[in-house]
């Protein structure tokens, strides 16, 4: 490919890109899995879905892509048939379910909520970005900070919610600042501006300082949103997060003492979604 610009100078610039290509006489499956890259294939689908629903039914649109995942799925992974609980996936087709299943739940195709400019602006987003920061707007990262060690990434999951921990969401569109129950009444009580709790000063700034690093150079600049866990702006993270957790799957017993954060949804989790892929899967 080649791409033609001028540069400051008046100076004419021709670049040329040239990319190699694996090309295999036969169309075995082995060796088309090993040139598959599921992140650029999720981008893909992701894109053609969202032209799709422009013009077609949300109930159509996804079946499409469910009849697409579930022939993929059944002609690369390794199972014996008839049993789900022997089907596995190569890494090289190990996260793309997932990002399937977090485009089903995006704002992308579930426009409840959301204005029509709302709609049309994330869906051009969604056409206009790189791969990389598409693939954040379908499964947004999600980092947790505490005094139990340094900050590191967790899952994009209800039990991430800890009251203990701050969490950094990023969206794309939002980057959220989650505080803990525990936490946001520390901070509440000032215990930051206390000399011998300098410590927890730090914790309250470092996601602040990530935050304003991951939106310094983002277009369009994304939104910083502080919220405290069970407060009105917590649904942006529990929106996105899977939903392991919910009202339905506690049972009385046990309510008030799970780990993680209940979300009230009908949602299903990431779990009994996989559970249906691999029935489907294994059927043919």
């Amino acid at each position: 490919s080649t791409q033609s610009t001028w540069d400051s100078s008046g100076e004419h610039r021709c670049r040329v890109s040239i990319l190699p290509h694996r090309i295999s006489d036969t169309v075995n499956p082995t060796e088309l899995a090993g040139a598959f890259d599921q992140e650029a294939a999720a981008v893909l689908l992701a894109r053609i879905a969202v032209f799709k629903a422009d013009t077609e039914h949300l109930f159509d649109v996804l079946r499409w892509m469910d009849r697409h995942l579930i022939r993929l799925v059944a002609k690369f992974a390794d199972y014996q048939k008839e049993e789900a609980a022997t089907l596995r996936l190569s890494p090289h087709f190990a996260l793309f379910p997932q990002f399937i299943y977090h485009l089903r739940r995006s704002e992308f195709l579930q426009v409840f909520n959301s204005s029509p400019d709302e709609t049309a602006f994330f869906r051009i987003m969604l056409d206009r970005q790189t791969c990389g920061n598409c693939l954040i707007m379908l499964q947004p990262t999600l980092h947790s900070y505490s005094m139990r060690g340094p900050p590191s990434p967790v899952l994009l999951d209800s039990t991430s919610v800890q009251p203990d921990a701050i969490l950094l969401l990023d969206t794309f569109f939002d980057v959220v600042i989650h505080y803990g129950e525990t936490v946001a009444a520390w901070r509440n009580a000032n215990y930051q501006d206390q000399p011998e709790y300098e410590y927890f000063r730090h914790l309250l700034n470092a996601p602040k300082t990530d935050a304003l690093t991951i939106v310094k150079d983002r277009f369009p600049q994304s939104r910083i949103v502080e919220c405290d866990q069970r407060g009105s702006q917590a649904r942006l993270l529990y929106n996105k997060i899977n939903p392991s957790v919910t009202h339905t799957s506690v049972t009385q017993q046990s309510y008030g003492g799970q780990q993680g954060e209940i979300v009230y949804t009908d949602d299903a989790s990431l779990q009994t979604f996989m559970e249906h892929l691999k029935k489907l899967a294994v059927q043919g």
